[in-house]
């Protein structure tokens, strides 16, 4: 049995090549794909980047309240010891000619015997004590606020006064 190849003189290369509405759909289809990996990683670049200044606002606000530990009731309530307005940097650190980033704006406000609820007889013996700091990031304002209380015989009595302290 023998077989004969037929040829056709065009059949075969016009199979081969794509059409115009091939190439058209498949170059829609990679443009819009490529502008959804752009915007996908900006906005996440983004969302790091205030991630970041937001952490560091909060480092700003721990470090103000973990110093109010340190004074005494007078030194807290009745001088101006601690300011009442501070500036900080995102990178506080840095060398003479760098950009040190951000720049935070803080203040600190004091308010001796707060109004608490339910009420409690120890109230005169309490300040309450808010630190809030602002900045602008992308033209956007930014603010981020920490309270807490301190009492008048509060941890530094006892650390500095007390006789159970035992030394190492």
């Amino acid at each position: 049995m023998k077989l004969r190849l037929a040829i056709r003189p065009h059949g075969r290369v016009s199979q081969i090549a794509y059409t115009l509405a091939e190439v058209m759909i498949a170059t829609a289809l990679l443009a819009i794909v490529g502008v959804a990996l752009y915007g996908g990683m900006s906005s996440g670049f983004a969302i790091t980047q205030a991630s970041r200044e937001n952490l560091r606002a909060t480092q700003i606000l721990v470090e103000r309240m973990e110093g109010i530990r340190l004074y005494n009731w007078n030194q807290l309530v009745y001088s101006n010891w601690i300011p009442q307005r501070f500036t900080n940097w995102y990178y506080p650190l840095t060398k003479p000619g760098e950009s040190p980033g951000i720049m935070y704006l803080g203040e600190m406000h004091f308010q001796p015997n707060p109004t608490l609820n339910p009420t409690v007889t120890y109230g005169p013996y309490m300040c309450e004590v808010s630190a809030t700091v602002n900045w602008t990031s992308g033209g956007v304002p930014r603010s981020r606020t920490l309270t807490t209380y301190a009492a008048r015989d509060g941890v530094q009595n006892y650390v500095y006064t007390s006789t159970n302290y035992l030394a190492p």
